[in-house]
């Protein structure tokens, strides 16, 4: 399938989770993540901020439990560039720095900067992933184009509610692969 179809599906059959199906799934994913992936030597934490009106992973879960397991760590969150389609980075000082944008996207009105070549790690917002890392996100490049510029020992972890697909048709070189997809089911090593 195409990222057009995938990314259709995907965001109808996410819309329609029940509140108690959404509910297990972010726990799941919560718990697979801190079973699977070591924080140990990461020091800045990049994570989205979810959009509630699209039903993303609770990456909020995963903030707070990081920082009370690694106190030293550091969380980054997105501001969207839409001139420049591009993500400016921002350390995440609380709810009190968020507004929500016209997208639906929680974002920081005020913050440190948060320098790209400090990023160890990257929570990715997806759709779904294919077997080989590569994800269908909501189809403006904007975390692409952003880890295009992440120093190689960045690691790109996806949050998804389903298990991936074979493959996505309609790959191209622009497209950044994941190194690892957390599903409620498990964690997808690329």
């Amino acid at each position: 399938m195409t990222k057009a179809d995938l990314r259709k599906y995907y965001l109808n059959e996410r819309l329609s989770l029940s509140d108690e199906a959404f509910a297990r799934y972010n726990f799941d994913i919560c718990e697979n993540f801190f079973a699977e992936l070591d924080l140990q030597n990461v020091k800045v934490l990049h994570s989205f901020i979810p959009m509630e009106n699209t039903r993303e992973p609770n990456t909020r879960m995963i903030i707070y439990k990081a920082t009370e397991r690694y106190p030293s760590l550091k969380i980054s969150i997105p501001k969207i560039n839409v001139k420049l389609v591009d993500i400016e980075n921002y350390y995440y000082e609380g709810p009190e720095q968020l507004k929500v944008n016209a997208w639906g996207i929680p974002e920081p009105q005020y913050g440190i900067p948060t320098k790209t070549e400090e990023i160890d790690m990257v929570l990715v917002p997806m759709l779904i992933a294919d077997q080989n890392g590569h994800r269908v996100g909501y189809g403006k490049g904007f975390y692409d184009k952003f880890l295009a510029t992440c120093k190689p020992s960045c690691i790109p972890v996806g949050l998804c509610f389903y298990e991936p697909v074979p493959s996505i048709d309609d790959i191209n070189a622009m497209d950044m692969p994941l190194k690892y997809c957390i599903t409620p089911a498990k964690v997808h090593a690329f």
